[in-house]
């Protein structure tokens, strides 16, 4: 499915990135993933999308992209936001941290690339 919505170069260049990584950027990795759910976890319990603490989350999340994208695109990451809503597999992911997560995340990250360049 991710080849067909964004090419097989794509999906195989986030790949290599991953795969090819050192211990060290594998490590940063996961200590960065861990980051990103405590504080969504977090931000998610404020209730407010448009916390700091929910754009830490936004930015967070737009860092963990970059260990698998070549290069950051606000409206990519716009659009994978919205795919954790439509697709009930994302949707099933992120709301076991708490129902309505992913639509919080969305959110988030709506009003995070609304406030960067």
């Amino acid at each position: 499915e991710i080849r067909e919505k964004y090419g097989v170069e794509a999906v195989n260049q986030a790949n290599k990135k991953f795969e090819n990584m050192s211990k060290e950027e594998y490590d940063k990795h996961q200590k960065l993933t861990e980051e990103l759910y405590a504080t969504l976890k977090l931000a998610v319990e404020s209730g407010d999308p448009s916390s700091e603490l929910a754009l830490k989350a936004a930015s967070l999340h737009k860092d963990w992209l970059c260990f698998y994208w070549s290069e950051y695109n606000k409206e990519s990451h716009r659009n994978l936001a919205q795919m954790y809503v439509d697709d009930e597999r994302f949707r099933k992911h992120y709301d076991e941290i708490k129902p309505g997560t992913a639509e919080f995340l969305r959110d988030a990250i709506f009003k995070y690339t609304e406030s960067i360049k």
